[in-house]
């Protein structure tokens, strides 16, 4: 007989998803769950997502409000947490000799994120980069990080997380010099219709220190980041503390339509998702169907073209000047209009494309812009 196997899925099911199940069978919403367990919306949604853990109390008040056993809500919450346990430890390297091997240490160097050093001093100098005294808390502290990037984007993405890890720890370190004021969702939002004008500036030398004050202002630090070898990602999104956003973009693609799309799509998540996430976008693979990502398009989509000018825009002819003239009259960069009509199908990837600003990185460049 052939040898049974236990099932091991490559994927994990949060008890949220089972707290969401009976919500929408009893037709209960979530502002009602929240009143009923004695929580707010913004808890609920932590625990529905697994940024929550269950603990005993709320195991109690699941019993009371959803049914089932104190018992089935603590199980539930110690499998998912294997499972997760589990799963990083596939996709994290398993040795210090691995970890650094997959480091992107020559593009760290160049940018200047740690010291040139010897290969036998690397391992104390990246553990200084990452504020950490071994490759064990490494793992510890990114692993949660990495298991979210790795979930959320496709296979040729995860590739190197080690190199993610390593662009997102640099944002982090260059966020903390940032002044920014108290997080404020409602000033941001408004602060973003404003910063669509930005983007008919050509110069980033004019536009990025812009575009920084007035997300500071908003609680928002905004860091432009080169990606270093085998980081694939195109922009991230984390909050750093209650009261401080992390809005990261790698100017991957260097391109106005690119960046500018990036930055409010990046920007809605912020505004529409959970607070304790990680959203790490890559777009050099298919578009993710995911709720959340798409959330984000429409968000950047309407922001950047209102509906008002939807319709005139799909109309457009492959014709240069109209382009220049319906985007003067948007508000927006020509190269926006021609990379939206582009992604919509009405223009080929190849059609008006000298609309679109490019951008180069200085050759001295330390990798932060």
């Amino acid at each position: 007989m052939p040898e049974k196997k236990d099932f091991r899925p490559d994927w994990v099911s949060p008890p949220g998803e089972t707290i969401a199940q009976i919500l929408e069978q009893r037709n209960l919403s979530s502002m009602k769950f929240a009143e009923r367990i004695g929580r707010t919306s913004e808890e609920v949604e932590e625990l529905i997502s697994g940024a929550e853990k269950i603990t005993i109390e709320t195991a109690r008040k699941l019993e009371s409000v959803l049914g089932a056993s104190v018992a089935f809500w603590m199980i539930r919450e110690s499998q998912y947490r294997e499972d997760q346990a589990r799963l990083a430890s596939d996709i994290l390297p398993d040795s210090t000799e691995q970890w650094l091997a997959d480091l992107p240490l020559v593009d760290m160097e160049k940018f200047e994120w740690i010291r040139s050093v010897s290969h036998s001093a690397a391992l104390t100098e990246c553990l200084r980069f990452f504020g950490v005294p071994d490759f064990q808390a490494w793992r510890e502290k990114y692993s949660g990080l990495l298991r979210q990037a790795a979930f959320k984007t496709s296979p040729s993405f995860q590739a190197n997380l080690s190199a993610t890890a390593a662009w997102l720890r640099q944002a982090e370190i260059e966020a903390e010099l940032i002044g920014c004021g108290r997080w404020n969702a409602e000033r941001f939002g408004r602060t973003l219709v404003a910063i669509r004008q930005l983007t008919r500036k050509k110069d980033p030398d004019i536009f990025t220190p812009e575009l920084r004050r007035r997300c500071a202002e908003c609680g928002v630090a905004v860091v432009i980041l080169r990606a270093p070898t085998g980081c694939r990602a195109s922009g991230a999104t984390r909050f750093l503390s209650p009261d401080k956003a992390l809005l990261l973009l790698s100017f991957r693609y260097l391109s106005d339509d690119h960046f500018w799309f990036t930055f409010f799509h990046e920007a809605g998540h912020l505004l529409l998702h959970n607070r304790n996430a990680l959203f790490l976008e890559d777009q050099d693979v298919s578009a993710t169907k995911e709720e959340e990502e798409e959330d984000a398009n429409k968000f950047a989509a309407d922001i950047l073209i209102p509906l008002q000018f939807r319709e005139e825009m799909f109309n457009l002819p492959v014709n240069g000047f109209d382009v220049l003239r319906f985007a003067k009259v948007v508000g927006v960069s020509p190269g926006i209009i021609v990379g939206q009509l582009q992604y919509y199908g009405r223009f080929t990837h190849r059609q008006l494309n000298n609309l679109k600003r490019r951008f180069v990185w200085k050759p001295n460049e330390s990798g932060s812009l």
